[in-house]
């Protein structure tokens, strides 16, 4: 598994350079950590599409936020992007999410995403490295009153926004997480 992620981190990188428009932000040369400033701004962008997240932020145990996800896809799609995670508010570490899908597809793409635990046991099967999503099954686009529908699906509530580019997709496939705790 650990090839085909390097594999497809390469394809990502490809395909993201040709197809996601350079207003994205992303520079494949600037490899650092996510910062709580692209962190907070992430959230804000969020909450402008739609405040009533905000009942999330202060309901969820925890939540990880990942401002820039980059996916890039000819037939075998991979996606890789990394963030930061919160417990009850306060930063407790960060954590990379890969995404492996196969179907038809095609392009590149930039999203952010908000992963919200509303209990203490998703957020520590989260932490140890036991959590997966199927794609495209479990987000919800952030838009407009969008938060007033979704739900906790078990004990994960995910929401996505579109940062730029272009992607045709029925496909399936997963995202998985590592967790590095702060220090």
């Amino acid at each position: 598994m650990r090839a085909v992620s390097v594999m497809l981190a390469g394809l990502v990188l490809m395909l993201s350079q040709a197809l996601v428009p350079a207003n994205a932000g992303w520079n494949p040369d600037k490899k650092k950590p996510t910062t709580t400033e692209e962190v907070q701004e992430t959230i804000a962008a969020f909450l402008d599409q739609d405040s009533g997240l905000q009942k999330f932020f202060d309901n969820a145990h925890g939540y990880a936020v990942f401002p820039k996800i980059y996916k890039g896809a000819i037939g075998v799609g991979g996606a890789y992007g990394s963030g930061q995670v919160y417990e009850k508010g306060k930063y407790i570490g960060d954590s990379t999410l890969n995404q492996l899908t196969l179907g038809l597809q095609l392009g590149g793409q930039a999203y952010a995403e908000l992963i919200f635990f509303g209990e203490k046991e998703a957020l520590d099967r989260f932490k140890s490295e036991k959590m997966e999503f199927s794609a495209q099954v479990s987000a919800v686009a952030a838009t407009a009153g969008a938060s007033g529908d979704a739900a906790y699906s078990g004990g994960v509530a995910i929401f996505t926004l579109a940062i730029g580019g272009l992607m045709y997709e029925a496909s399936v496939g997963g995202q998985t997480f590592s967790f590095t705790p702060a220090e």
